[in-house]
């Protein structure tokens, strides 16, 4: 019996255990039919606002930079050569590299024992000539005084021969007398002949004299000047470089002994590509002498100067593209020739554009103007230079009008954004409105919290403001959207 007992106390409770598993599994399968058959809840979705940095597009008049780089180099710089060879007797104190000199100073002394035997022996040469010409005009005036004499003694013996012939006709002469007298008259006209060329032979005495006397002139002068040339002055205010003698060196002839560079008559030279060659140039196709400004940073201090451009390079180069010009500098202290400096140019003036940062304009040409409703359309512009960080772009119709200064990929056609303008002071947040919660409404929006699936420092965070006497009604109203009702 007790086993019987105790085998129908098992059967009950494997029964019980048995139906209450089967009420627990339908349980389970009834909560989960019913999760999976409720709609979904719906959250209303709130468009998206991007806050935006915006520009206004003001018509302005604009005189474009062209930044370039270039090097100064002087207008008057002179190779300062030995025209005679020797040794040096006597140098100027500033004959030494940066050494000041002004126009006329006495730079270089060569021995002039050469130059100065040459001198003497020309001198000689120019006595003889001297002499030659005295000589030969003496022969010129002896051989016409012969010539005259040559000349009466032939009028004579024509006579003669003419008294013969007259006596021969009235029968008084006789023949042979007529030959005689011809004969006579003949040696005299041949004796006036010899006596001419004679005189012309003196005469071209005198010619040659003359020629020698002015190549012995010309020797003297040269000689002359091969003395002066011994001693070196300065052409001009300047600074020697390239200091090559000193004294008791030797130099030859034509040796480039030192630079003289005029520090004060400064230019820079530049090179531009072709298109902004093209921006330098008026109507007439001529380069305008646009203003320029050369900046030199010199540990941390920037040497100014400005001038203006000059002239432009006749050909390109070998090798080489765009322009080459140059600008002549007004005042340039501090700068040196050779120094490498930044070249800033003054383009020609543009009418009705606007100056805008370069982020604000797409690869394309376009910007995004804030339209009605605070909301973006696409617009085209013309780009026409670009100056550091900002671009000059075309106004036309959008003047006035808003645009994006700094675009980014989340930005387009349509978008809705907050502007917000250059200079403008932050707006103070508004204050949120507080409402005063029921008990009952409290914790249902307590129970929400600790229902859903937020992280525990957030629920703490909600459930800490839900306890206050007042809660923020965007708070309230945010969680009573989630729950539905």
């Amino acid at each position: 019996m007790r086993f019987l007992r105790r085998s129908l106390m098992g059967v009950f409770l494997l029964s019980v255990t048995l139906a209450l598993m089967a009420w627990a599994g339908n349980m389970v399968r009834e909560a989960v039919n019913a999760r999976l058959n409720e709609e979904p809840r719906s959250f209303p979705q709130r468009e998206r606002v991007l806050a935006v940095n915006v520009v206004t597009l003001e018509p302005q008049t604009v005189t474009p930079e062209l930044t370039v780089f270039g090097e100064l180099r002087s207008q008057r710089t002179l190779d300062l050569r030995s025209a005679t060879g020797g040794t040096v007797l006597q140098a100027s104190d500033a004959l030494v590299e940066g050494g000041a000199v002004s126009e006329g100073d006495l730079l270089l002394s060569i021995d002039p024992i050469e130059a100065q035997a040459a001198l003497d022996r020309v001198r000689a040469d120019l006595q003889d000539a001297q002499a030659e010409l005295r000589d030969a005009d003496r022969s010129l005036l002896l051989e016409q005084d012969e010539l005259s004499a040559a000349q009466e003694q032939a009028d004579l013996r024509a006579q003669a021969l003419t008294r013969a012939r007259d006596l021969q006709t009235r029968g008084v002469g006789t023949a042979a007398a007529v030959e005689t007298a011809e004969l006579a008259a003949s040696s005299a006209q041949a004796a006036v002949l010899t006596r001419r060329q004679a005189l012309a032979s003196a005469q071209a005495r005198i010619d040659q004299a003359r020629t020698r006397l002015a190549r012995a002139q010309i020797s003297l002068a040269e000689a002359e000047r091969d003395v002066a040339d011994t001693e070196v002055f300065a052409a001009f205010d300047g600074v020697l470089a390239e200091v090559t003698v000193s004294p008791g060196g030797r130099v030859t002839a034509n040796e480039s002994f030192a630079q003289l560079v005029d520090p004060t008559r400064l230019e820079v030279s530049f090179r531009v590509s072709t298109s902004q060659y093209a921006r330098l140039l008026d109507g007439d196709g001529t380069l305008i002498t646009a203003p320029v400004r050369v900046a030199l940073d010199v540990s941390g201090v920037n040497l100014l100067a400005e001038g203006r451009i000059t002239r432009e390079g006749a050909t390109v180069g070998t090798g080489q593209t765009g322009r080459l010009l140059f600008a002549r500098l007004d005042a340039a202290l501090g700068f040196r020739p050779g120094d490498f400096v930044t070249v800033s140019i003054d383009e020609p003036a543009l009418e009705h554009v606007a100056v805008v940062p370069s982020t604000a304009v797409a690869a394309d040409g376009t910007v995004l103007v804030v339209g009605e409703e605070e909301r973006l359309q696409s617009a085209s512009v013309d780009l026409l230079r670009r100056q550091g960080d900002d671009v000059i772009i075309t106004v036309r119709d959008l003047a006035g009008q808003t645009i994006v200064a700094e675009r980014s990929p989340l930005l387009g056609d349509g978008i809705k954004v907050l502007p917000i303008r250059p200079g403008a002071a932050a707006e103070e947040p508004a204050a949120p409105e507080m409402i005063a919660l029921d008990a009952d409404r409290r914790a249902k929006l307590i129970a929400f919290v600790n229902e859903g699936r937020m992280p525990d420092d957030v629920k703490a965070r909600i459930i800490g403001q839900l306890e206050q006497d007042e809660v923020s009604s965007e708070t309230v109203a945010r969680l009573e959207s989630r729950m539905g009702s």
